[in-house]
């Protein structure tokens, strides 16, 4: 470990890494659904963790592999989820504008 690291007891290494874990896939539920706030509410908890865990050097560790790879997945699953829904919102966007433009347009027009 380095001078910024931080000493944390095997057992709550992994608890850190499960609550990690835990955290990325409601993430991944909510942006399903497109549920912006909790992604949120709960992105704050997560780089709280993520802080800790790199500030531990946890993931350098052989014995976490694993986890790391887990981690990693989870992860690109949630930007996968995070850039459908926003497709999806851009493309609801954009059918609202063209809805107000029409309407716009026949407004003027009576």
């Amino acid at each position: 470990m380095n001078a910024n690291s931080i000493e944390i007891i095997p057992d709550e290494q992994i608890h850190l890494l499960d609550e990690l874990q835990n955290l990325l896939e409601q993430q991944i539920g909510y942006a399903r659904h497109g549920n912006v706030n909790e992604i949120e509410a709960l992105s704050k908890k997560a780089n709280s963790l993520v802080e800790k865990i790199a500030r531990s050097g946890i993931l350098e560790s052989s014995e976490f592999k694993n986890q790391r790879e887990q981690l990693r997945k989870l992860y690109q699953d949630l930007c996968l989820a995070l850039t459908t829904q926003q497709a999806e919102n851009a493309k609801e966007l954009s059918q609202v504008r063209k809805g107000k433009k029409t309407i716009a347009t026949y407004g003027g027009n009576i």
